[in-house]
């Protein structure tokens, strides 16, 4: 399963754990019961789970993703992961994130934004509709690309190591990671991620999330959102 998101990113499943029944049979364990189809019980024992807040047993299901995002991008997605804390109720604990390298690799890949947004005038950290000039803008966005990846190529060819060429090239090249997280995790990525005041970019990237988690997982994800978009 893959959706492609913005002009050059995607997240792709590589591989999943578990199935909607997980969350259920891990429940039941403590009175030694084990389901082998999903019904409307089922349904009912998830929604109190996630309505009272019993983490653990969404814990049991983890999916493993492939990522291409702008560098900006993923530098709010790992925020979810390095917010980890020892403690059970943490949501943010069960990740895994590995992330291609520009010391191997050398950057090719840059987002160009379709529109350019107007800054918000009533909130410092986001947009609103667009501006009028976007030729303009547009203009000095590409010689500003073509000025910076002509430099960088140029001290690769004199010899200078990746790790340091790399330090030129702005925040919109493209990374690419595997991330694999818990249930619980991806859905608090995507409750954070998915509403009005989050930057457009990571917003399409949680809607993309939540399509495939609607596949993965249909009806723990389903009863989800049921329970806390109330």
């Amino acid at each position: 399963m893959k959706k492609e998101v913005l002009d050059k990113g995607f997240i792709e499943v590589i591989d999943k754990l578990g199935s909607d029944l997980t969350v259920v049979n891990s429940a039941r364990v403590s009175f030694g019961k084990r389901k082998e189809s999903f019904d409307d019980s089922d349904r009912k024992l998830v929604k109190f789970l996630a309505k009272n807040k019993h983490w653990s047993p969404f814990r049991h299901m983890m999916v493993q993703f492939h990522l291409k995002a702008p560098e900006f991008v993923m530098r709010q997605w790992y925020k979810h992961v390095v917010g980890i804390e020892t403690s059970s109720s943490s949501a943010a604990k069960d990740h895994a994130w590995n992330e291609i390298s520009g010391r191997y690799v050398p950057v090719s890949d840059f987002y160009s934004p379709g529109i350019w947004r107007r800054q918000s005038g009533d909130n410092k950290q986001a947009s609103e509709g667009s501006i009028d000039d976007q030729n303009s803008a547009n203009d000095l966005y590409n010689s500003t690309m073509n000025t910076i990846l002509e430099s960088y190529q140029k001290l690769l060819d004199l010899g200078v190591a990746k790790e340091q060429a790399r330090m030129i090239l702005p925040l919109n090249q493209y990374t690419e990671v595997y991330w694999t997280a818990s249930f619980q995790a991806i859905m608090n990525f995507i409750d954070l991620r998915d509403e009005a005041t989050a930057q457009w970019e990571i917003r399409e990237y949680a809607i993309a999330l939540k399509e495939l988690m609607m596949e993965i997982y249909p009806e723990t994800t389903k009863i989800w959102f049921e329970v806390i978009e109330k």
